[in-house]
């Protein structure tokens, strides 16, 4: 059996752990590894928790897992969310607690942790027969209202549908009727995406996606982020170090020598490596643009 011993968890980007997993997450991290199988060849491998210095969580509800993180403070405390907070129908997002709960969630949490540890994703942005781009404005715009000052960064991206044959699947069984946007409802997007943001202090950008939108303030995220972890967390000199950070003798940032990126995910990708430990499949929430599931069929191990 193979073995790893990551310095950053990924958890997860295959399914929400935080909303649904919370427990066999804290039994695992005191366990000190998880065995994972590969997804593509089903062979089993070792996850070691030992050199692990920073989980990032995946999530559309934290609020299961938030009862503990008192326990991660004291056992894993470098830690930020990937919030995605999205404003779809059940049709589309079957499983999710009403709107108003998740913003209320979202806020306690980043009262309790911090802005720039909780990332507003709004991902992806779905065109339907139903949805056109002034509806996705009217959504975000109404969010944007209720999380100012309690996150920092707004992340976003565009429905990726012909390369995925489970989402063009999920969402015919669905019942749904999406659509690819062009690069033209892209630039129109992010225009309006600009617009709904100027003069606040959130920073937008993309997750994973090609187009340039930089005429707009729009950059390309890492959400695997060393830049943000060195802010974060600077005073961890092994996390400092994995990362290549240097300093001179004041403790001020100089130079990184280290590319980190994470050659495991897709081209556009701009996260450093990192470890994730989710199981396709076993999502409960069920979200019909998912590709982390097949024919809603959820198989819990």
């Amino acid at each position: 059996m193979g073995y790893i011993s990551p310095h950053i968890i990924s958890a997860s980007r295959a399914t929400d752990i935080p909303a649904y997993y919370t427990g066999w997450l804290i039994n695992r991290l005191n366990e000190g590894f998880v065995i994972r199988k590969n997804p593509f060849n089903q062979k089993p491998y070792k996850i070691s928790f030992e050199n692990t210095r920073v989980i990032v969580f995946w999530t559309k509800n934290p609020e299961p897992l938030m009862q503990h993180l008192n326990w991660f403070d004291d056992n894993f405390p470098n830690y930020y969310f990937q919030f995605s907070l999205n404003d779809y129908s059940r049709k589309i997002e079957p499983a999710m607690p009403p709107l108003e709960k998740r913003i209320e969630t979202f806020i306690k949490l980043s009262e309790r942790i911090g802005k720039k540890k909780v990332i507003w994703r709004f991902d992806p942005l779905l065109l339907t027969d139903g949805i056109k781009t002034g509806d996705l404005f009217r959504k975000i715009e109404n969010i944007a209202g209720k999380l100012r000052g309690y996150t920092e960064k707004f992340v976003f991206s565009f429905a990726d549908i012909k390369n995925y044959r489970r989402v063009q699947n999920n969402l015919k069984k669905a019942g749904i009727n999406a659509f690819e946007f062009t690069e033209k409802q892209m630039l129109e997007t992010a225009k309006g995406i600009y617009e709904i943001f100027a003069g606040s202090n959130i920073k937008t950008a993309t997750c994973a996606e090609k187009i340039d939108l930089s005429q707009f303030n729009i950059s390309h995220n890492k959400c695997i982020d060393d830049d943000l972890m060195i802010k974060l967390f600077p005073h961890d000199k092994k996390l400092m170090n994995f990362l290549g950070v240097k300093k001179n003798e004041k403790g001020i940032f100089v130079e990184r020598k280290r590319n980190l990126k994470d050659k495991g995910q897709r081209k556009d990708c701009r996260c450093i490596e990192s470890k994730d430990i989710g199981t396709y499949n076993t999502c409960k929430s069920a979200c019909a643009y998912c590709y982390a599931v097949s024919n809603k069929k959820i198989k819990i191990k």
